[in-house]
């Protein structure tokens, strides 16, 4: 809901407000207040978001220190066409540009906020890897991206194992609060404030039962993150995910973006999605990857969220994992995120029988992968030699419905397939929300995922952090100067 001032008694008076504290509201609210804004960040429950329970991977690179540190070399043009190929087609060339150019002082600054990264590289492939290594690879050493960028690993991460999204925000909420920041949890966020001109002033908002007005001199910053959590928004705009889980923390409703909207911001990319089918990458790469007609159909080496959507998107499902027993074996079980097979057998003809695929489907799929293998090309997909090895019996198919289950605590259930959304307001490079002709909705900036960002219709782990935190930044020192 937009309302009118007239009339509206003041309750907070700040000069920059942010809506939301993730990665993005975070990063605004720390460089307005270093621009010497007061500012005020409100959130409906506590700082951290769907940022806290990620990964917490950062996309960065063009020549790191972390980079350097584990003896690589990168600059930000293999970047960018790395990206520009990854997060397309029709990624934001303008923003892309300048999140590549700005990568290494993007890092630094992290770094300033008493972030650590631990310089050595995890080798493997793995949608999260199992160490504390700060630097992973996130597709650039598969083809085709092989044929269009010097291949270097780009995927930084906060020094802890397992999921860091935690403490990256830990790092960024403490950063804010020394900046001055006065952080207001437990705050939604009803409607924006206009001025009798239509300039976003700031807005209205409930706490603990309370009505509040918040009233910013010069800019409101939203950054309250995608639309995953709201089916009729899914179903409207991202159908791709209906019937999915999602990954967020499950307060990604879209209201930030509807507030946009409702402003005058117009949207883009709305059916762009973030999806992650539930193979395990360390056993797809020893094997391969099969739909529902027992056909192969991507080199398993690229980044997974790219097989995953080649499968989802493009491919009639289920989707299955072949792997042999020397695959299985050479994962260990640390690795393989509690999935189980759910079929083990001597021949190929059984495996098809079980799991219903056509006959003599999987067999002649394995026959052509065979024969590649033995001569160390795979000609239809051009999966790296390193992982290409013929199959023999005995075989274990992994059926990706049956999800992960790190915890041994059971299945989980569901589709296996799980994502998040990638669309949103369209925004100028420094955060300002943008009408339907380009013009900008004076007093309005926003950033992160309830912005269409970077992406166009591909998606690379730490580009929704990496864009969240660069972009943030540029919206905070925008609001805080307008």
């Amino acid at each position: 809901m937009t309302v009118s001032t007239t009339d509206v008694l003041t309750d907070v008076l700040t000069d920059v407000l942010v809506v939301g504290v993730g990665c993005a509201g975070a990063s605004a609210a720390i460089e307005a207040a270093r621009a010497g804004a007061s500012v005020v960040a409100l959130d409906r429950a506590a700082p951290g978001g769907s940022s806290a329970v990620s990964g917490g991977e950062l996309y960065l690179g063009g020549g790191t220190a972390l980079q350097r540190a584990c003896g690589l070399e990168d600059d930000p043009d293999q970047m960018y066409a790395y990206l520009h190929e990854a997060l397309g087609p029709h990624p934001d060339e303008e923003k892309l540009r300048l999140y590549c150019d700005g990568s290494v002082e993007h890092y630094d600054w992290l770094c300033g906020l008493g972030i650590g990264f631990n310089p050595s590289l995890y080798d493997g492939v793995s949608w999260l890897p199992p160490t504390a290594d700060g630097l992973m690879w996130l597709g650039e050493n598969a083809w085709p991206f092989t044929e269009l960028a010097r291949p270097v690993p780009r995927g930084h991460r906060p020094a802890t194992d397992g999921y860091g999204g935690w403490l990256l925000m830990d790092r960024l909420t403490t950063a804010a609060r020394e900046a001055g920041v006065d952080i207001h949890p437990d705050t939604r966020v009803t409607g924006l404030l206009r001025d009798d001109d239509g300039r976003v002033v700031g807005v209205r908002a409930r706490r603990f039962g309370e009505d509040l007005t918040y009233r910013a001199r010069r800019g409101v910053v939203l950054a309250t993150g995608g639309f995953a959590d709201d089916p009729a928004m899914v179903a409207d705009h991202a159908p791709a995910l209906v019937g999915h889980s999602t990954v967020s923390d499950g307060g990604d409703d879209g209201s930030g973006i509807r507030l946009g909207v409702e402003a005058g911001g117009s949207v883009r990319r709305m059916a762009a999605t973030q999806i992650a089918l539930s193979v395990v990458p360390a056993l797809a790469v020893r094997g391969m990857l099969v739909d529902g007609l027992g056909q192969r159909f991507v080199n398993e080496d690229v980044y997974p969220g790219r097989f995953s959507q080649a499968a989802v998107l493009h491919r009639p499902g289920p989707w299955f994992t072949l792997v042999d027993e020397s695959g299985w074996e050479d994962v260990p079980e640390r690795e393989r995120w509690g999935v189980r097979p759910a079929v083990v057998a001597e021949t190929l003809a059984e495996v098809e029988t079980e799991l219903g695929l056509p006959a003599r489907s999987l067999e002649d799929t394995v026959a052509r992968y065979n024969r590649d293998a033995a001569a160390g090309e795979d000609t239809l997909f051009h999966k790296d030699p390193r992982w290409l090895r013929p199959l023999e019996p005995p075989y274990a198919a992994v059926d990706a419905r049956r999800g992960f289950d790190p915890e041994g605590t059971g299945p989980r259930g569901g589709t296996g397939v799980s994502g998040f959304t990638l669309g949103g307001l369209r925004t100028s490079v420094d955060g300002e929300v943008l009408d339907a002709a380009g013009a900008v909705v004076p007093g309005l900036f926003a950033a992160g995922r309830v912005t269409s960002g970077i992406h166009g219709a591909g998606y690379v782990s730490g580009t929704s952090l990496g864009d969240g935190t660069f972009f943030g930044r540029r919206a905070g020192r925008a609001a805080a100067h307008s």
